[in-house]
């Protein structure tokens, strides 16, 4: 199910998008909401304060080939999510992209449950519907695009196995 943020929310997203906060928070927020969700045994981050479904991506490595997991956005679209590889707008795409990207397949943790899905890049007009849907959930992600306007921000859909 899809959140949308309220309106104490949309101003904590003003101040998490701007460029000294983002650049504080950007390598801790996975450490801060891994801590929260050992802390409530898989059910709460911190980062649902902001109004964000926060899911976890298991994948395998692109280059060590080891499982690993990281803590994410996702935008729900009924049994489908949508993940924005923005990288808080850095310079290059997330290294969970490029996991993905090798092997498009992946498992995913939320609300304490676990499902497995395949996964592709979205393009074109499927791209710009997920990216609006996007940024109507976090303005930052239209920040994060100034900021790598050197690159296209991916949008990646993740789709159950059957």
């Amino acid at each position: 199910m899809n959140k949308t943020p309220n309106a104490l929310q949309r101003l904590l997203h003003r101040f998490v998008m701007l460029k000294p906060v983002t650049a504080f928070f950007a390598p801790r927020t996975h450490l801060i909401d891994g801590f929260f969700l050992k802390l409530t045994k898989n059910r709460h981050t911190l980062s649902e304060i902001l109004g964000w479904n926060i899911i976890q991506l298991h994948t395998i490595g692109a280059k060590s080939g080891k499982p690993g997991a990281i803590i994410l956005i996702g935008i729900m679209d009924g049994e489908r999510i949508a993940l924005v590889a923005s990288n808080f707008g850095r310079a290059n795409n997330p290294s969970w992209y490029y996991n993905l990207k090798k092997t498009p397949v992946c498992e995913v943790r939320l609300n304490d449950s676990s499902k497995k899905y395949t996964v592709r890049e979205t393009e074109s007009e499927e791209r710009e519907t997920y990216w609006r849907m996007a940024v109507s959930h976090y303005e930052g992600y239209e920040k994060y695009q100034q900021r790598a306007s050197h690159r296209r921000i991916p949008v990646i859909l993740l789709e159950p196995e059957k």
